[in-house]
């Protein structure tokens, strides 16, 4: 989609009184797109000349309980703590032990198998051979506020109660674990404290460490032409997937516009073991994709400090301002 194009959708999507008075004040296209774009941003008002189509949106993932099954939604608000649809917010949920340390499918591989929808008023979990269990979004204020752990970072979570407790910890066959749920009044996590690149500013709940991954399918695709089990979408766990680009051309997309968002990269997305677990059968495999990964992927000496001896895959983005997208967004690097 070309940017005029682009424009013209965008202007679809304005009120219908605001698109006749700029009609009727005789105002042409380029007034009329420099308004689109100046409501997009409050930071700098961008001109059309600025931004260059660099792909479309394609998925849109929220992943409510860090490390269950993403849910696929075609729409998002995108908040300064990551994606959100109706209550599901992506990672503000959390499993863990009894004394607050985080728990994911590194260690308990089976929780890709959980999937999450919205019940009303409730969080709906199911899985297999299992009966659901239903969880309120607004939770007692009697229930415990837990002190928790996340890579060495403290943060709190409402304890969800006991009946989700006991639900995940029969599915999983394992030791007694908790479900807890970040509110937003407490205090988030700022992965500066972690990673240096990040800004002061950034905050999470309870992602590893940025709010917005974004993956495009094409990087998806030449990974698999390398393996010889493909692996999906899943085994990478993204919030925006991306697509019409070519293979990796994210990883040079640092300022970028989607919607009414607009996003910063941050950092490329180092990648563990977690990408081995099967989404599909929950089974952790310790080798591919990773071990592929690791032949062509690797950062360039300099950065060692900063990713250590993982590969990667994916972007990290912080965001920048935020608004709403949908599938089938134009994605616009901008040119600096």
């Amino acid at each position: 989609m070309s940017i005029s194009a682009a424009l013209q959708a965008g202007l679809q999507h304005l009120s219908q009184h605001r698109v006749a008075w700029l009609c009727a004040a005789g105002l042409g296209t380029s007034i009329a797109a420099a308004w689109l774009w100046s409501s997009r941003s409050q930071h700098v008002a961008w001109r059309p000349d600025r931004l260059k189509q660099v792909g479309v949106v394609s998925q849109l993932f929220v992943y409510p309980i860090k490390s269950c099954k993403g849910v696929s939604i075609s729409e998002a608000e995108c908040t300064e703590m990551g994606l959100k649809n109706g209550e599901l917010r992506d990672r503000h949920w959390l499993v863990v032990t009894e004394d607050g340390h985080m728990v994911t499918a590194r260690q308990e591989p089976r929780m890709v198998l959980i999937s999450i929808s919205q019940d009303g008023s409730h969080l709906r979990l199911h899985a297999p051979d299992v009966e659901d269990v239903l969880i309120p979004f607004k939770l007692p204020k009697s229930n415990r506020v837990m002190d928790c752990r996340i890579f060495g970072n403290d943060i709190q979570g409402r304890d969800c109660g006991d009946e989700v407790a006991n639900w995940i910890t029969t599915f999983l066959k394992t030791n007694p674990y908790r479900l807890v749920q970040f509110e937003l009044h407490m205090k988030p996590r700022y992965p500066k404290d972690q990673l240096d690149v990040f800004r002061p500013t950034d905050q999470v709940a309870y992602p590893d460490a940025s709010p917005v991954m974004l993956l495009s399918e094409t990087s998806l695709e030449d990974l698999n032409t390398k393996l010889a089990k493909k692996v999906s979408i899943h085994n990478f766990r993204p919030c925006i997937v991306v697509t019409d680009c070519s293979a990796f051309q994210e990883d040079s997309w640092h300022d970028v516009v989607v919607g009414t968002v607009e996003l910063k990269r941050i950092m490329a997305c180092s990648r563990c073991i977690l990408t081995t677990v099967d989404p599909d059968t929950g089974i952790i495999d310790h080798k591919e994709p990773l071990d592929t990964l690791k032949t062509y992927r690797m950062c360039d000496p300099s950065e060692k400090p900063l990713y250590k001896s993982s590969p990667l895959f994916g972007q990290y983005f912080a965001v920048e301002k935020v608004g709403m997208l949908h599938v089938g967004d134009p994605v616009y690097k901008i040119i600096q």
